[in-house]
């Protein structure tokens, strides 16, 4: 067990002084910090490199500097040890630290516990050994709930946080910029959201615009690391090639309607390998799925569907004429309002988002020309009576009837209506 030792002795650098997390804030911090009282196990899923490591090491430095011990917080990746077992790292900590894990209390972080074989079982054991005494948090990169049988052996012992891209307003308090009012910076915010596109959403990119470095950033340290990687050992793909090409086709034309069929057709396999693989990227977290809006769940979920990847096209990204930016525009827009429906009917009327939460928002997102058409069919059929156009500059309100349309541009609209 010499790797594990190593390991914990490098990454565990507070055993032995003081320590200070290189952090910088998020939202979802305040929110699943409400929960680290609660015996249950607090789980961060997302995509590979938007902060999930970086957030745990942050619950440290907050354990620590409350009084908690040092000593009795053990931090492990499972990322290069997928064939070491809990119990065995367990040992390795007690040994190193002349502890014993039934007496004390422990904070115990397990990242990347996935690539853990059976790593649900022995969490379960684990959890019920602690009583209590541990407070524990674990990682994945891919949906921890991808096997129904993670679900239903973790019921009832288990809080689950998706960790997402930055926002835009994460992204400006990452550069240190603050404008307020709002209304006041509109030049300033304008060239600051085209500049954040450029970061992608993850914290390692920001400030960073030249496409060579985020070609390579992309390519080697977030699509090859989960296709070939953590989808591949996960479930055993034979041409994983194609996995890689499906994606391919959402990151050069996000926001795509898919028919299942003539998908399989055009990559010559089979439609039912079409939709195992989609849900694959989309458990990866590579891949959005938006419904097309309907009052009939059941309707909503046989309907026309469509894909939006997490990660555009690097080419597209350095496009500078109109289509690539329309392009670019709608994808972040999507991205930013973690958008679950669309709409379009039999007359092709479409509403590029629809905000189903406490009240139905048509959300309408415009580079160029405004269009209400699709707007104004949506807000009759639905009995809707407000709805917004999210544009690149253009700001106004348009009354038709009792309804009021409201085109915003997309770095106000973000941190004012959806911060």
């Amino acid at each position: 067990m010499a790797r594990i030792g190593d390991f914990l002795l490098d990454f565990n650098v507070w055993w032995k002084g003081s320590f200070k997390a290189e952090f910088k804030e998020r939202f979802i911090y305040s929110k699943l910090a409400k929960f680290l009282p609660l015996p249950q196990i607090i789980a961060l899923t997302g995509l590979r490199r938007v902060g999930k490591t970086t957030l745990m090491l942050r619950l440290v430095e907050d354990f620590i500097r409350q009084g908690f011990e040092p000593q009795n917080i053990v931090y492990f990746s499972f990322d290069e040890f997928k064939d070491v077992e809990l119990r065995q790292v367990i040992a390795e900590y007690e040994r190193l630290m002349g502890k014993d894990f039934k007496s004390g209390r422990y904070l115990l972080l397990f990242d990347e516990i996935q690539k853990l074989a059976d790593w649900e079982s022995q969490i379960k054991s684990l959890y019920d050994l602690s009583k209590g005494a541990a407070k524990i948090v674990i990682s994945g990169s891919e949906s921890l709930f991808i096997r129904m049988k993670s679900r239903e052996t973790l019921a009832g012992r288990l809080f689950e946080f998706k960790i997402e891209p930055l926002t835009f307003a994460e992204f400006l308090a990452f550069k240190g910029e603050k404008f307020e009012p709002v209304g006041l910076y509109g030049k300033e915010l304008s060239r600051l959201f085209q500049e954040f596109a450029f970061s992608l959403g993850f914290p390692e990119l920001v400030g960073i615009t030249d496409k060579d470095v985020i070609k390579k950033y992309v390519k080697e340290s977030i699509i090859e690391k989960v296709i070939y990687r953590d989808l591949a050992t996960l479930f055993g793909i034979r041409d994983i090639s194609i996995v890689e090409a499906l994606l391919n086709i959402f990151s050069e034309e996000p926001g795509q309607l898919i028919e299942l069929s003539d998908l399989a057709k055009e990559l010559k396999i089979s439609r039912q390998a079409v939709s195992t693989y989609l849900n694959y990227l989309e458990k990866s977290f590579l891949l959005r799925k938006l419904y097309n809006f309907s009052g009939n769940r059941r309707k909503t979920e046989r309907k026309l569907k469509k894909y939006y990847p997490a990660i555009i096209s690097p080419e597209l990204l350095f496009r500078n004429d109109s289509l690539s930016n329309s392009k670019t525009f709608e994808w972040l827009a999507v991205n930013q309002l973690k958008a679950e429906f669309f709409w379009r009917d039999p007359y092709q009327h479409e509403v590029d988002v629809i905000l189903a939460n406490t009240e139905v928002l048509p959300v309408e997102i415009k580079y160029g020309k405004i269009d209400f058409s699709g707007l104004l069919a949506f807000m009759k059929r639905f009995n809707a009576n407000s709805g917004y156009v999210i544009s690149s500059e253009e700001e106004f309100e348009q009354k038709f009837g009792g309804k009021t349309i409201s085109v915003i541009p997309a770095f106000k609209f973000l941190l004012i209506q959806h911060p």
